[in-house]
């Protein structure tokens, strides 16, 4: 937890994420082991590894979408699912069918779909929370347009916009740049960047050619985790470790006060 002091009491502020020796297996294999992690308010966190290495999985524990066959899991110190709706989050892949006719609007209203509430039946609250992501997004102009009509990159926008549109204080991204080109993976991550400014943001990539500039932190997930500043990471320590290639970080970025190893 993080010490805050005010006059001469200590206060102990509650994590956004915090793992204690969490194990998870499916079936006989272990996809994590003895997982430690803690994430605190405004962090920016990306997960690195090789497929197969858990960090969909962790993702996903922290969603309350797996159960730890060991260890505890709390996200805001609940139960991850009762903390489900301050999170925000995109998957990897989404279930969208692109071809399926809906709109750009529709399908950022679709994050506002939950607590019984039905398809279509949107509040005014609801239309004015996704034209509100749309902006922050850049994609007002791109409300009334069909979702399929967009390219990749737009449509990485939108389903951020539809993870943010319930106002989350967690924004959890699995690959949210795949498939974009140089350009458009700069853009989003300098819109990244802009919300971590008041979200707490992590995110799987296999790419860190640009994320060095913008996240604080790199998790290093191969069944175990070990957690580095950004400026202390090179491509050449998590090919050695983990077996796979990846970008090099660039050494511009600056490990910010309080950054340790987990």
């Amino acid at each position: 937890m993080m010490s805050l002091q005010k006059g001469n009491i200590t206060m102990m502020k509650t994590p956004v994420i915090e793992f204690k020796n969490v194990s998870f297996s499916f079936d006989s294999f272990n996809v994590l082991e003895d997982v430690n992690l803690t994430i605190e308010e405004r962090d920016f966190l990306s997960i690195v590894g090789p497929n197969g290495g858990g960090k969909t999985t962790l993702l996903k524990l922290m969603l309350g979408l797996l159960k730890p066959a060991k260890g505890t899991v709390r996200v805001f110190g609940q139960h991850p699912v009762k903390a489900r709706s301050r999170i925000g989050y995109m998957p990897q892949y989404s279930s969208l069918d692109p071809l399926f006719p809906v709109t750009v609007s529709d399908v950022v209203l679709m994050g506002r779909l939950g607590n019984g509430k039905l398809l279509g039946a949107y509040r005014g609250a609801d239309k004015k929370a996704a034209s509100k992501a749309l902006s922050e997004l850049e994609m007002s102009e791109m409300r009334n347009r069909p979702f399929s009509a967009l390219s990749g990159g737009q449509r990485q926008r939108v389903l951020i916009a539809r993870a943010l549109v319930s106002d989350p204080e967690l924004l959890l991204l699995d690959e949210p740049t795949s498939n974009v080109d140089a350009v458009i993976e700069n853009e989003l991550f300098e819109l990244l960047h802009k919300l971590n400014k008041r979200i707490t943001i992590a995110l799987v990539t296999h790419d860190l050619g640009f994320v060095s500039s913008y996240v604080k932190r790199v998790a290093c997930v191969s069944r175990r985790i070990v957690v580095h500043p950004t400026s202390e990471i090179t491509g050449e320590m998590i090919s050695e470790i983990y077996g796979c290639d990846v970008r090099m970080i660039r050494h511009d970025a600056t490990a910010h006060e309080g950054d340790t190893d987990v």
